[in-house]
């Protein structure tokens, strides 16, 4: 079925034993496999630039919300983290060139093609690139155990960053005093916190509901 879709879409189907198709797919894959040049990767600070440039000539109806990622080096995470980012909108992911997992076949596979479709900067001072957003009106929300603000007291209608650090270390301290603000996610059970990815999902999407309310308010 998949090679008759294949030539319908006037693609190429070539058979390839499961060693090409290891190498191809660095591992993991279901017998299958693309090979595909669309322009995606992870894009650099001048890009960056360029797309904060045009973010602020947005509607406020619709204010920028961008995902900071601090330290996440488990591919699982990131991939999960960049499925979540897409599901909610976001504009754009940012995560330093030193300390993040790259963008490989792991990662693509666990995002499930947001990674093709989620924009996301790798940028060298994290903590530079932060001030840059908050001097184009962008609010750094940092999620963190001991923020004194619960995510869901918190305004985040405007436009805003949700920055989310590593599970072992959590926001690194230059990440942390960039921050506007730190918020937490109430826990009630004994358990005292979340997956990153699980936090990140929590976190965008109560921002997503707020605006919603709020676009219906208006």
């Amino acid at each position: 079925e998949l090679r008759a879709l294949a030539l319908e879409a006037g693609l190429t189907v070539e058979d390839a034993d499961r060693r090409q198709l290891d190498r191809l797919a660095e591992g993991n894959h279901q017998g299958a496999a693309a090979l595909c040049d669309v322009g995606y990767g992870v894009k650099s600070e001048k890009q960056l630039v360029a797309a904060l440039d045009s973010l602020a000539g947005e509607s406020p109806v619709n204010p920028p919300l961008i995902l900071v990622l601090d330290g996440i080096t488990d591919p699982h995470n990131f991939g999960a983290c960049l499925r979540t980012a897409d599901a909610a909108g976001v504009d754009a992911v940012i995560v330093p060139k030193d300390k993040s997992a790259p963008l490989n076949s792991t990662v693509r596979k666990v995002a499930c093609g947001a990674a093709e479709v989620v924009p996301v900067y790798a940028v060298t001072n994290l903590a530079r690139c932060l001030e840059s957003l908050k001097e184009r009106g962008i609010w750094l929300a940092g999620l963190a155990g001991e923020g004194s603000v619960s995510l869901s007291q918190q305004d985040l209608t405007g436009p805003l960053a949700i920055v989310m650090g590593s599970e072992g270390e959590g926001l690194r301290r230059l990440t942390r005093e960039a921050c506007d603000y730190l918020v937490s996610i109430p826990m009630a059970g004994s358990v005292s916190s979340l997956n990153v990815s699980v936090a990140t999902g929590v976190s965008l999407f109560e921002a997503v509901r707020q605006r919603a309310l709020a676009e219906q308010a208006n």
